[in-house]
């Protein structure tokens, strides 16, 4: 890529600069000492990848900074104080994390500082997701996201790069390549070595020099606000320190390498340059120096003594308020569908509020989804229902950077069995993002998935529901209705609430059609509904099995034996309350899913019924669970419906209850 200079793009705040690249520098020395002291826990140095810290000089400050674990420098570029970064170190109270983050996660909602987490290239796509919407906005922002070189073989820094790629997005990948990937040399495998992707977006930088790291910053910055993104930053520099504080690089590094890179220490180059230029003076440098040890020692015995988090505070910020947003009357009059009711409660979102945004596969028109759960939007709103490629990190991982930039990502998977590609950025970005940045930074995005069996021919990638492992993720909430007129009031407090939701819809009733009775307040999450008012026994349930439980409930009642039925409606939060009222009157407890016996949502449910003793005095029996066996579904017919919960099933486990 050919770039040309202009005179003002090349004025780098020298003098600053070098401050700030030694005061990083003192801060990693201070950290190292006060741990071969005791004095904490862990550490990860960015020692030699200081002059990084020219490319956010570069930029302007409403501009987006997505920094991985190595970058102090540019954190202090960006105004975190040493101090901030001291109370970090030890993981007080008043750090950015609240001391739930390990040292060098940097975050800062007012600096526009993303939230770092520790698994590699995890930024990419949330970068991507916050480009997209400056992209929306007509912005003229951009986002610089950084990861290190043995990062780039993850699969999402590739999906990432082809995403902005396909939306020119104003973001610039800042590859740091110190040639290690802990203690794994990356010759051999880092991408652009190999040759294995072009060069049209790419410009290679010495890293250890801040004039051109400035300068060529400066341009590629201009050229993403004019729409020319997205850009990558192959930046060539030295790390001259182990790994972590758990590393010892001595151990499988050539003593020659370590001293050659010590010759190439980009803070003694700059500070050299400017001596020999007549702006600095080594006696100048040397007290500054000084002033930066002394302020460094000061801010950290400070910071020792600051307070320590709270154990009374460590739930907090798990999820947000709740929101009381009611949804507004729908076209839908006499019977209806779920399918019907999410595309009308999907369309008014639309028309409500203009930073509701849907992606998924196929869900443009003609197609308007596989399920049809999107037809006809995208006409209605071409700007905002788009398809998105077959990636599901992709989908999952811009949802992230959408909602932390304020819209209201509203984005489908095909299926909940299409949902492990995404895994890590369900359980990385978006699961704890509110709690580990103490709210500072929230995800509220919805992800609707059709899910269940009892629609043979699914198999076992089409017809699982595994919402047992959702619920064990912190910090998701998860709704599963089994009416329409649930499906659209859930739909809309998930669209409007500051959580991400997974939004989850039985595939076996959701094209049942039945009466359709609007609710004209709230309904908020953890709220359960009684189906059915029962003495005898109280049987819990979700989805698909609703149907099974109101089936046997009627077997019972020729036998003079009355079930009340629970419908949870959303299993997080789960209504614990109503289940123990319930139990109050009936004594016995019947809990019924498709999802496999161990490990399953209804285990949960028994553990907290039988763990108190106010609420296990109630019980005359003991409770039983109907759930699917130990297996995946199989495609056959006769085979699935052989491993799922049927009437047959239920009604011998209520029976046992009553013996």
């Amino acid at each position: 890529m050919e770039l040309t200079l202009t005179p003002q793009e090349t004025v780098l705040p020298a003098r600053a600069l070098l401050h700030l690249m030694a005061l990083a520098r003192e801060g990693d020395r201070r950290e190292g000492i006060l741990l071969r002291q005791g004095k904490g826990w862990f550490q990860v140095s960015g020692s030699g990848h200081e002059a990084l810290a020219a490319l956010v000089l570069a930029l302007r400050p409403n501009d987006y900074l997505f920094p991985y674990y190595r970058d102090r420098a540019m954190a202090l570029a960006r105004g975190v104080t040493n101090y901030e970064l001291a109370l970090g170190y030890f993981a007080k109270r008043d750090s950015s994390s609240g001391g739930r983050q390990m040292p060098s996660h940097y975050s800062d909602r007012k600096r526009h500082i993303f939230s770092v987490a520790t698994p590699t290239a995890s930024q990419c796509l949330p970068a991507c997701g916050m480009a997209w919407a400056l992209r929306l906005e007509k912005s003229d922002r951009i986002v610089l996201v950084s990861l290190g070189d043995a990062a780039t073989r993850q699969g999402e820094f590739y999906e990432a790069l082809a995403f902005a790629i396909q939306e020119h997005l104003p973001i610039a990948f800042v590859i740091e390549d110190n040639r290690y990937g802990i203690s794994t040399p990356t010759e051999k495998f880092f991408p652009y070595r190999l040759g294995v992707l072009g060069d049209k977006h790419l410009v290679k930088l010495n890293a250890r020099d801040p004039y051109q790291l400035f300068t060529t910053g400066k341009q590629v910055f201009e050229r993403l606000r004019r729409g020319e993104g997205p850009a990558v930053l192959w930046c060539e520099l030295d790390r001259l320190c182990s790994h972590t504080s758990s590393d010892d690089q001595r151990i499988y590094r050539p003593a020659k390498e370590l001293e050659e890179e010590a010759q190439r220490d980009p803070i003694e180059l700059l500070a050299q340059r400017l001596i020999q230029e007549g702006q600095l003076t080594l006696e100048e440098w040397q007290t500054e120096r000084e002033a930066i040890a002394n302020q460094v020692d000061e801010d950290y015995r400070v910071a020792e003594l600051a307070a320590d988090p709270s154990p009374s505070e460590v739930t907090h910020h798990i999820f947000g308020p709740p929101p009381t947003s009611v949804l507004p009357p729908l076209p839908i009059s006499g019977t209806t569908t779920m399918v019907s009711a999410v595309n009308q409660t999907l369309l008014k979102a639309l028309e409500e509020n203009p930073k509701v945004l849907l992606f998924g596969e196929d869900i443009e028109d003609p197609k308007g989804g596989v399920f049809g759960l999107t037809k006809g939007l995208s006409q209605r709103f071409p700007d905002r229902v788009f398809n998105s490629p077959l990636a599901e990190a992709t989908i999952v991982g811009a949802a992230v950077g959408l909602a932390a930039a304020g819209w209201r990502p509203v984005f489908e998977l095909q299926f909940i069995d299409f949902i492990c590609p995404a895994l890590n950025q369900l359980m990385t970005q978006v699961s704890s993002l509110r709690w580990r940045t103490c709210g500072d930074w929230a995800c509220p995005l919805t992800l609707i998935a059709p899910y269940g069996a009892y629609l043979p021919g699914g198999g076992l990638w089409h017809s699982e529901s595994n919402e047992g492992m959702w619920a064990h993720i912190h910090g998701i909430q998860i709704a599963i209705p089994s009416t329409p007129e649930d499906a659209a009031a859930l739909l809309w407090t998930a669209i409007h609430g500051n959580d991400p939701t997974l939004f989850l819809l039985p595939k076996h009733i959701f094209r049942k059609r039945v009466p359709f009775t609007p609710s004209h307040e709230p309904l908020p999450f953890g709220r359960a509904a009684i189906r059915r008012p029962g003495e005898d026994v109280t049987l819990v349930t979700w989805g698909n099995c609703l149907e099974l439980a109101e089936q046997a409930a009627e077997h019972l009642q020729a036998e003079n034996r009355s079930v009340e039925i629970i419908d949870l409606r959303t299993i997080v939060p789960c209504d614990y309350a109503t289940i123990e009222t319930s139990l109050r009157k009936t004594g016995r407890l019947v809990v019924v899913h498709e999802d496999s016996r161990t490990t399953g949502f209804g285990q949960c449910i028994i553990t907290e019924m039988v763990s108190r003793p106010e609420r296990f005095n109630l019980l005359l029996s003991p409770p039983q669970l109907v759930a699917r066996e130990d297996v995946p579904v199989p495609f056959n017919p006769q085979l699935e419906y052989a491993v799922l919960p049927d009437v047959e099933r239920i009604l011998e486990a209520i029976r046992l209850t009553l013996e």
